[in-house]
């Protein structure tokens, strides 16, 4: 299903050097990525437990193609795998307000028979995928597939249909797990998405479109795209990219390896391209999942700054630019380009124009390396420290990590 993604906060203003990458410590959201699930779709219509638990199973990655010798092993994933794979068909209901205008006294003077007096309602339905990871049913899927959704039914493959529950979603990573009632549910096992490689087989299967238990293959074209790289610059994620075909309706899915191992959730295609489809990593999802099956949530540490990796040419273009408020003296690094008031950042003193050399005592050369870090950090406990470059001096900082504001996440 497909989703727009929306402006919903203030981009910093139009010049070469500000359309650099920035870190998600402080969420922008982009404008070029379609999400492969959620309302609105071209097909849709208006109107505790930890890990252990899990009954999945990690193991190594697939072979490359040239390790693979059973000229039908895309068949067999198939078969094998497809009883897993479900269409999740999710609905709410949207209240709509009357306008401003339609209420003036003199409009409903004259043409008061014909304006609605209440607000009206309608449903907005939509289809994703999910796949079935412990036979007691649950499921994972993508947040956007189930977001505000009212009712959400489950159909398998086989034809037997339930109602859902929202376990818990996390908007940051675009995780979710729903909750069927059954028993005995056949399940995926999951691979390990830390060691794949450029060229594996990349087998994709969902209901895009609406069209039951799709399938299509392809390679796993790339590894690591960070979410800014691809325009999904209000998630936390560093995604896979394959040239399987996704398209409306495979969020959810799974992205599996020539072994028929869950290697990644297919979430999103970027507009107006051709072969460049992406996936969260499973090591990311089954570590989101395990505690939205824990506590229903997930708290992501934060520090509050909004960063860029500096070069010599982007050194020069914000000293050059009357309007950026910065004054660079050094080409490489990570620059704060922004600090957020009241954030972890903030009471530990960082500033904007400071340069971020070392973290933990590592170098650090770009945005996604800070976030990385901050991400496996530990909210509330140690911190982290912070060598920076400030007006020609080095500065240590500690900066203790806190939880993502949940008000930005909205």
């Amino acid at each position: 299903m497909q989703n727009q993604p929306r402006d919903k906060h203030n981009e910093l203003k139009s010049t070469s050097w500000k359309k650099a990458t920035f870190n998600l410590s402080l969420v922008l959201l982009g404008s070029g990525m379609t999400f492969a699930g959620g309302y609105l779709a071209s097909n849709s219509q208006e109107v505790s437990k930890t890990a252990s638990n899990l009954a999945v199973t990690r193991v190594n990655a697939a072979p490359p193609l040239a390790a693979t010798t059973d000229p039908n092993f895309i068949t067999s994933v198939v078969q094998k795998v497809g009883p897993a794979v479900v269409r999740i068909d999710s609905s709410r209901t949207v209240t709509s307000r009357i306008p401003d205008e339609l209420n003036d006294p003199f409009v409903r003077r004259f043409f008061g028979s014909r304006l609605p007096t209440s607000p009206g309602t309608r449903v907005q339905r939509g289809t994703g995928s999910g796949f079935i990871i412990s036979g007691d049913g649950r499921i994972l899927t993508n947040a956007h597939v189930v977001d505000g959704a009212d009712k959400v039914k489950v159909t398998l493959k086989d034809g037997r249909t339930y109602q859902g529950r929202v376990l818990g979603k996390d908007e940051l990573t675009d995780v979710a797990v729903i909750k069927i009632e059954a028993n005995n549910l056949p399940t995926l096992a999951l691979g390990n998405s830390d060691s794949l490689l450029p060229g594996e087989w990349a087998i994709a299967i969902g209901n895009p479109l609406g069209l039951d238990n799709s399938v299509t293959t392809g390679i796993v074209s790339a590894t690591g795209r960070s979410s800014n790289l691809i325009g999904a610059t209000d998630k936390r994620v560093q995604y896979i990219q394959t040239d399987a075909a996704i398209n409306p309706g495979n969020s959810g899915g799974p992205l599996l390896n020539a072994r028929g191992q869950v290697i990644g959730m297919n979430t999103a295609i970027i507009q107006g391209a051709q072969g460049l489809g992406f996936a969260i990593p499973i090591n990311t999802a089954q570590r989101i999942s395990s505690q939205l099956i824990a506590t229903g949530k997930v708290e992501h540490p934060y520090l509050g700054i909004q960063m860029l990796a500096l070069t010599p040419e982007l050194k020069q273009n914000i000293n050059s630019d009357p309007n950026s408020n910065l004054n660079v003296d050094q080409d490489k690094g990570v620059l704060v380009v922004k600090v957020m008031p009241n954030s972890p950042a903030a009471k530990a003193g960082v500033r904007a124009g400071d340069v971020i050399d070392k973290l933990n005592g590592q170098a650090v050369t770009d945005a996604d390396s800070v976030q990385k870090a901050v991400e496996n950090s530990q909210i509330g406990t140690a911190s982290l420290r912070m060598d920076l470059y400030r007006n020609g001096q080095n500065l240590n900082l500690a900066v203790q990590p806190g939880a993502f504001p949940s008000a930005q996440m909205q």
